[in-house]
């Protein structure tokens, strides 16, 4: 598990021995969030949720959006292919 980018107090990682599509965790203490990214163009899509508030997932959403570009690098860096 390579943790790619942390924001506000959430961790965003892509597990080394995940599957496609090209994805990540977000991680709270207490929860986790799964998006889709859609490389290389997005946007980031929410695909499974456990626990957090729709207004957080509000907040969260736009740090992956703006981070895109990067995040599809470090899961190909990772996977090879989207």
């Amino acid at each position: 598990m390579a943790t790619v980018l942390r924001f506000l107090s959430y961790r965003v990682v892509i597990y080394s021995n995940d599957h496609r599509p090209c994805h990540i965790h977000v991680m709270s203490a207490e929860h986790e969030a799964i998006f889709e990214l859609n490389c290389p163009e997005g946007p980031p899509f929410l695909r499974e949720n456990y626990g957090f508030r729709k207004a957080t997932l509000n907040l969260i959403a736009p740090h992956l959006q703006d981070n895109l570009a990067d995040l599809c690098k470090q899961w190909k860096q990772i996977h090879g292919n989207y």
